[in-house]
């Protein structure tokens, strides 16, 4: 049988003091389950750590009191208890089986039965079961040979799977983004399109949520394809448009192997700034992702590779080095070429931090300038010859040059 025993995040001492607790309560009535079991059975890192169990959610809730664990409701219609064990949190659930669902959420039935479990999950290589000991469980018969051969592949009939949650139409795009070794299930990919209208009745923040989280996938280009051929991005995310520039900039990734950050790949694949904003209020985005969206697609100061480590110091001043990496990443993007100019720049924008201008109000005020407006109109003038001098840390040549400025506007 399938083992995970060398798994680090399993022979780690809170997770031993979990699964010992939930056996003492009933013997083999608890497994891991979902991403911990597939990552570590692809040799992926593990982030959290999900528990099934056949106790129910009050019988989880006893056996933590009864252990010190701290244990929190966090989801107790569906079953779901989250245990705080030195720190370290788990998902604990108890299986259940769908008595109905919408397409959006569904109402659930507590079992025991771990086929059921498993029947009800999206993908056969999420409904993989590990128990105590590390030996995986595969109640759909699928979920191992899907890990072994990269294919994301629904549970039983795949129209039935989306019908009961059509966000499962994205998560089929985003797991293939991240798990998939070759070409996507024709037959999943062919239910998503006839049942892509579904995606018009999920919520912004759900959709928004999945496509972060493809658009962060080593390679997303071809699951970001295949949305286009089943009208899928037409639907969810008509503003990311811009579809040579985002296929240039994965490629470049890709490639040459840099870092990747969603949020860039989003600018991206958006036309300008008017199409940010607008994705941003349709999505609602948080203030913080809206304002990056816009500030990467800004035109206010050119990009180029032949920059001078001079140019690259006053456009991150100006812009901040977030900006600066988005604006970069685009416009090598745009270029269309690999030149290792673009790459230096990419590093300088990580390692350069913008200094402080070492000048304050006070001290202009101190050189004779009257409080109010002229204060701020000394500061710009003397800032303006310090970026342009390159930043110099030298105080004594920013006292001097206050008490020129100071003095012209006597």
């Amino acid at each position: 049988m399938t083992a995970i025993t060398h798994a680090p995040w399993l022979k780690a001492a809170e997770t031993q003091k979990l699964i010992a607790a939930l056996e003492v309560a009933r013997a083999g009535g608890s497994r891991f389950v979902g991403g911990c079991v597939r990552n570590t059975l692809m040799g992926r890192a593990v982030d959290d750590i999900d528990v099934a169990t056949q106790l129910t959610p009050d019988e989880v809730i006893a056996v933590c009191k009864a252990a010190n664990f701290a244990a929190h409701p966090t989801g107790i219609e569906h079953g779901t208890v989250t245990v705080v064990v030195n720190h370290k949190p788990f998902e604990v659930t108890t299986l259940r089986r769908d008595v109905s669902t919408d397409g959006r959420r569904a109402t659930v039935a507590f079992t025991e039965s771990w086929e059921e479990d498993a029947e009800r999950r999206d993908f056969r290589m999420n409904a993989l079961y590990a128990d105590a000991t590390g030996a995986v469980h595969d109640p759909t018969g699928g979920g191992l040979d899907d890990v072994r051969k990269g294919r994301v592949i629904f549970i039983g009939d795949a129209h039935t799977r989306i019908r009961e949650d059509y966000l499962r139409i994205l998560r089929f795009f985003r797991f293939n983004a991240w798990y998939a070794r070759g070409p996507l299930d024709p037959t999943g990919l062919s239910a998503c399109a006839d049942l892509v209208a579904g995606l018009d009745t999920l919520s912004v923040e759900r959709v928004w949520k999945e496509v972060k989280k493809m658009l962060a996938a080593p390679d997303p280009r071809a699951s970001w394809e295949a949305m286009k051929a089943i009208e899928a991005r037409a639907r969810a995310l008509p503003e990311l448009s811009n579809e040579a520039r985002l296929d240039a900039l994965c490629t470049l990734e890709v490639d040459l192997m840099l870092n990747v950050d969603p949020m860039t790949r989003v600018a991206a694949a958006l036309p300008d700034q008017e199409s940010a904003k607008a994705l941003a209020r349709r999505l609602k985005l948080s203030n913080e992702e809206r304002d990056r969206l816009v500030a990467a697609l800004g035109d206010d100061g050119k990009i180029t590779s032949y920059m001078s480590l001079r140019e690259m110091r006053r456009a991150i001043y100006k812009l901040g080095n977030e900006a600066f990496g988005d604006r970069v990443k685009l416009a090598w993007a745009a270029a269309g070429d690999k030149a290792q100019q673009w790459r230096a720049l990419v590093v300088h924008g990580q390692m350069w931090t913008p200094p402080k201008l070492p000048l304050s109000g006070d001290e202009v005020m101190a050189a004779g300038v009257p409080a109010g407006p002229k204060v701020g109109l000394v500061l710009r003038e003397v800032e303006d010859w310090w970026i342009d001098a390159d930043f110099p840390d030298d105080k004594l040549s920013v006292i001097e040059r206050l008490k020129a400025v100071a003095q012209g506007m006597a």
